[in-house]
């Protein structure tokens, strides 16, 4: 593609870009294109949940097989015209240069990713992988309207309770450790096939320690019971110790967002 576009071009894909891009739009909401890349990736995931229950597929497999078809051509056409409009974004840079830029980003490779079913629709291939690959459309989503906004604070949020979160996982490994060998140590014998290991005993500590409790495996000394029983109150507090930070660090990525905001709107009143 030419580095040098007409004006005509330089408009029609300025426009184009204002439809296909939301940070691009002063409007409030979605742009009418977005809303029916939405309404597609939403139905097409849909269809590949349906097509997997044999009772409602059958007798419209030609249906939803020609749905799959007409959604990936409108989602490469909609690739085709994002990689062409993406030298809009000053962030990706002019010409061929800027284009490649945005073709190896994450939301590009997403964006290629979910072209998969249409080629393998068409080429054939395991049912089970092209389901999988069409709910992973899902992801999409993450491009459009707040829910972007939302992943960014929580991002901002991770980076900046980065040290807390690793002293977090350093804590429940550690935990993990000591349940799993005090385990072993008081019900080894009783029940070798299930703790009869530390690696074996760890399955029951995982599952206590993050308040699953599955039920399948379970003490029968009363030593292993009373450990049981402390490990799962200490469980509690290990979920919830990841869980406070995260939720303090996801609002105060917030506030700053609003406080961002109003500074710019105040700024330019």
């Amino acid at each position: 593609m030419s580095n040098h576009a007409t004006a005509p071009e330089s408009a029609l894909r300025h426009r184009v870009y204002r439809q296909l891009e939301p940070v691009s739009r002063d409007a409030y909401g979605l742009s009418p294109a977005n809303r029916l890349i939405v309404t597609l990736i939403v139905l097409s995931v849909l269809a590949a949940v349906v097509e997997s229950e044999p009772l409602l597929a059958a007798g419209h497999e030609s249906v939803l097989h020609a749905f799959e078809l007409a959604c990936g051509v409108v989602f490469l056409v909609e690739y085709l015209l994002r990689v062409w409009v993406c030298v809009e974004n000053p962030a990706h840079g002019p010409g061929w240069r800027g284009r490649l830029h945005y073709m190896r980003s994450a939301a590009a490779v997403l964006d290629l990713v979910a072209l998969t079913p249409l080629v393998t629709s068409l080429i054939g291939g395991e049912a089970f992988v092209l389901r999988f690959v069409r709910l992973l459309r899902l992801l999409r989503l993450a491009r459009f309207g707040r829910l972007s906004v939302a992943l960014t604070h929580l991002r901002e949020a991770i980076r900046s309770r980065a040290f807390e979160l690793a002293a977090s996982l350093w804590i429940a490994l550690i935990l993990l450790l000591i349940t799993s060998t005090l385990m072993y140590l008081v019900e080894g014998r009783a029940q070798p096939e299930v703790f009869g290991s530390i690696p074996r005993a760890m399955w029951w500590s995982i599952v206590t320690l993050t308040t699953v409790g599955y039920g399948d495996v379970v003490p029968v000394t009363a030593a292993g019971r009373l450990l049981a029983g402390c490990t799962a109150v200490i469980g509690v507090g290990l979920v919830a110790m990841p869980t406070g930070i995260l939720a303090s660090a996801f609002s105060e990525a917030v506030q700053r967002h609003r406080r961002r905001e109003g500074g710019g709107w105040k700024d330019a009143h």
